[in-house]
């Protein structure tokens, strides 16, 4: 059976591990990184795929990065937390591991994961959202990952929602990430703590007992444990999330969307408000399917799984 393996590149750490034709994870190793010193991030990617290679007859290496990947899948056109600019990831890697490289963005190669092996199984047409820090996204139409001319399709949370609403890192405002991430969920919960400390009393006692303490679990937390104003933070997200999800469907029109990332961990309480959003926004929604609305399935593990088959079927 053949092996292969895939590579998770985070701001701080790589996730590596073997992969059979199964979406099976047989063997896993981890690298701290630092983004910001230069050439760091490079050799735990080399020495993490050298351990498994050792001990393992792997075939190719497929290595997702949070970042703008070119249409060859070879360079790592900018990654912001990562410290690249036209970094040539595949060259570097195949030359220091005698291996075939693929390299893929992160999100594209969590929603191949979720494709093959995960949420998405049988359903060829699916756009796959990670709301984490920000919001990823990836599109599987027909069957196939699409990534655009030019390799860089799928960049949804800087999608402009409301061309008055928060800054955003890309330089615009208003982008769908400012509303509907895990930054947005925190900012919009301690901001609702501070003007209301009585009602987020149990959100308050996480963290330092200041709006400012609050951290991101602890809202999810919170919302468990009946915290108003914790639940009320959730509808908020889930409503600007089913809002972006009515918009893509007028240009994408897909079957599902597959929910991933960190803040999706808090489940129907973000999905839930999400799916009567995006009823309520749907262009002519009373006149046409619905897409459904589902969580991802394979979680931490998605990029990494997703990855080490886009290596394995590699053209």
């Amino acid at each position: 059976m053949a092996l292969t393996v895939g590579v998770d590149v985070g701001g701080t750490k790589v996730a590596a591990g073997v992969v059979d034709e199964a979406g099976t994870v047989l063997a896993q190793v981890r690298r701290d990184s630092a983004p910001t010193v230069p050439g760091v991030a490079e050799k735990a990617i080399i020495e993490a795929v050298r351990e498994l290679a050792d001990e393992h007859p792997v075939e190719a290496v497929g290595v997702g990065a949070a970042g703008l990947v070119d249409e060859t899948r070879s360079i790592v056109r900018f990654a912001p937390n990562l410290g690249w600019r036209e970094q040539p990831l595949r060259a570097q890697v195949e030359a220091a591991t005698g291996l075939p490289v693929v390299v893929e963005n992160d999100a594209n190669a969590a929603a191949w994961g979720e494709y093959r092996f995960g949420a998405a199984r049988g359903r060829d047409d699916v756009v796959t959202v990670t709301v984490g820090t920000g919001i990823g996204g990836a599109l599987v139409l027909e069957g196939r990952l699409y990534r655009g001319r030019f390799g860089l399709a799928g960049e949804v949370g800087h999608v402009v929602l409301d061309p008055d609403g928060p800054p955003c890192g890309c330089g615009r405002r208003g982008c769908w990430e400012q509303f509907a991430s895990g930054n947005a969920l925190l900012r919009e919960a301690r901001a609702r703590a501070a003007n209301d400390r009585h009602r987020a009393s149990v959100l308050l006692s996480l963290g330092d007992g200041t709006p400012e303490g609050i951290g991101g679990t602890d809202v999810t937390t919170a919302a468990i444990a009946g915290d108003p104003i914790a639940l009320e933070t959730f509808e908020f997200a889930g409503y600007w999330l089913g809002r972006g999800l009515a918009e893509l469907s007028a240009v994408l029109d897909p079957g599902s969307y597959v929910v991933g990332g960190g803040v999706s961990e808090a489940g129907e309480l973000l999905l839930a408000p999400a799916r009567a959003a995006f009823a309520e926004h749907l262009l002519a929604g009373g006149d046409r399917p619905h897409a459904e609305i589902i969580a991802a399935e394979l979680g931490n593990l998605a990029g990494l799984v997703g990855a080490a088959d886009l290596a394995r079927y590699r053209s």
